[in-house]
């Protein structure tokens, strides 16, 4: 096993920055990388619920749990995949076991998959694509998290004009509702659902945020940006993690908000980060670069308020007069029912 990680740490340590490296033996390097790998393997074969022979490395694992996960998707962490793979040849792991695991983890804080080790193969959500190849496990993981982009095309059409962002109050003017996508098992399908409702839907991931999962996100953000040189000219899926943040942080400027998300189950579960702890996350994340899909999104809200621009005012005037609105046609109501009696009375005096 040693001398397979050894046959690619040459690989590997090119991909390090050289003056960081430098000074690093190899007599230094390559049991480093052994051991971070076989680390790396044996946690992951733990977190797809697989056994761990040894007890110690087990409760060690169980006992660090939060720790490590966090840990070892830190970009700056990374161990690159071709020394992993090398362990892995030797003490395989199921990937898609793997992966559906920390994508429950980030979505579904309330609902845990269960794995028991003895499961069939292929009882999975999450399908393998063998022709991709992961930089490193952070890169692995942000692939299929975000998932393929759809058919849409590549460029964005042509607009005259077009707001970058749209407060969660002009949304609730337009009648443009907040929905958790429950049905969604990728980052990627977030976008305006107008099939089947009078009034469209800005649909969403669900999210179950606490400080671990916030650094997750804030990671796969970094990867984009740093792997991605043009945001508007990419595929939709190489910058979704910060159009998905951009979203969030979009619709967000008070507390009341940041519940208003969770009245929608958009986030999730009663543990994690408080509202303000989550207002203060979302809001520093408004100066990330406008992805392809943020912007396509934004696309669509403006073309809904230009083509159904009589439809938008009448339930902007409705929706900012609801109070009023009720008062008055109670007031009416209550003058009807007054005139109803009124006119019975009359109709039984003699």
């Amino acid at each position: 096993m040693y001398d397979a990680v050894v046959a690619v740490a040459g690989d590997a340590r090119r991909l390090y920055d050289q003056d960081a490296v430098a000074g690093l033996a190899d007599g230094d390097f390559l049991p480093m990388m052994f051991y971070d790998a076989c680390f790396l393997v044996q946690f992951m074969l733990s977190y797809a619920g697989r056994d761990v022979t040894d007890a110690s490395l087990c409760s060690f694992f169980d006992a660090n749990d939060k720790d490590i996960t966090h840990d070892v998707l830190l970009l700056e962490n990374q161990l690159p995949w071709s020394v992993v793979q090398a362990v892995m040849r030797f003490r395989p792991v199921p990937l898609a076991d793997f992966i559906d695991s920390l994508k429950d983890c980030l979505q579904l804080q309330d609902r845990v998959r269960v794995t028991t080790g003895d499961e069939e193969e292929g009882n999975t959500t999450t399908v393998l694509d063998d022709a991709y190849e992961p930089p490193h496990l952070l890169g692995l993981f942000r692939y299929y998290l975000v998932g393929a982009s759809s058919t849409e095309p590549r460029s964005l059409p042509p607009t005259k004009s077009i707001s970058f962002s749209v407060s969660a109050m002009e949304l609730a003017e337009m009648g443009i509702t907040l929905t958790a996508n429950k049905k969604a098992t990728e980052l990627i399908q977030m976008g305006l659902k107008n099939k089947g409702t009078l009034f469209p839907e800005l649909s969403l991931l669900p999210l179950s945020l606490n400080r671990s999962r916030a650094s997750w996100l804030i990671n796969m953000a970094a990867l984009e940006l740093c792997t991605t040189s043009d945001f508007y000219a990419a595929e939709d899926q190489e910058s979704a993690v910060c159009s998905y943040l951009l979203l969030l942080a979009m619709l967000v400027d008070r507390e009341e908000d940041v519940h208003e998300l969770r009245i929608e189950h958009v986030l999730q579960g009663g543990v994690g980060l408080t509202n303000k702890e989550a207002l203060d996350f979302f809001t520093s994340q408004q100066d990330l670069r406008v992805g392809s899909r943020y912007l396509r999104i934004m696309q669509e809200i403006e073309n809904y308020r230009v083509t159904r621009r009589v439809q938008t005012r009448l339930h902007a005037f409705v929706y900012n007069n609801m109070k009023t609105l009720v008062a008055v046609f109670s007031a009416i109501g209550a003058l009807v029912g007054i005139f109803g009696t009124l006119k019975g009375l009359k109709d039984k005096t003699p």
